[in-house]
């Protein structure tokens, strides 16, 4: 299960729908081991695509410099599909790389950059086997 605190669920709604129409992407960061998303890093999606997208090479290499400074492990990778269900495509599921993080997909396709509902799922990722997992949404993580 994904526990995340309403203020991190919010940044990420936020980023998809103002970057809508293209793919929004980011990391939640949290201590090493902990399954505690923390730390809210919103990424530019490098290729400017509503149907793809991808994290600047320099940028990654940088944040996770920082998060190996930190202690940090990725918690949390999201992005946004603006025309379809928030479900990983083949590509996502190619690209997922981080055994251990929440995979967490926001659609845009009802509303796009308008107010309204998005839909916000999290998924397991490890070895091409894809496991949605249930989300708890709590005021502030304790």
């Amino acid at each position: 299960m994904l526990t995340i605190d309403q203020a991190t669920y919010d940044a990420i709604v936020a980023h998809a729908k103002r970057d809508h129409p293209d793919e929004a992407c980011g990391i939640v960061a949290g201590p090493e081991g902990s399954d505690r998303p923390e730390r809210f890093i919103e990424m530019i999606n490098a290729a400017g695509s509503p149907t793809f997208y991808e994290f600047d090479s320099s940028d990654l290499l940088q944040l996770y410099k920082e998060m190996d400074a930190n202690d940090e492990e990725p918690v949390i990778v999201y992005h946004s599909h603006t025309a379809t269900e928030a479900y990983p495509s083949r590509t996502d599921i190619g690209l997922a790389m981080e055994p251990n993080a929440h995979y967490v997909l926001v659609s845009t396709r009802e509303h796009g950059s308008d107010e309204g509902p998005v839909e916000f799922r999290s998924f397991r990722i490890v070895d091409g086997n894809v496991t949605e997992e249930e989300i708890s949404i709590v005021a502030t993580l304790s």
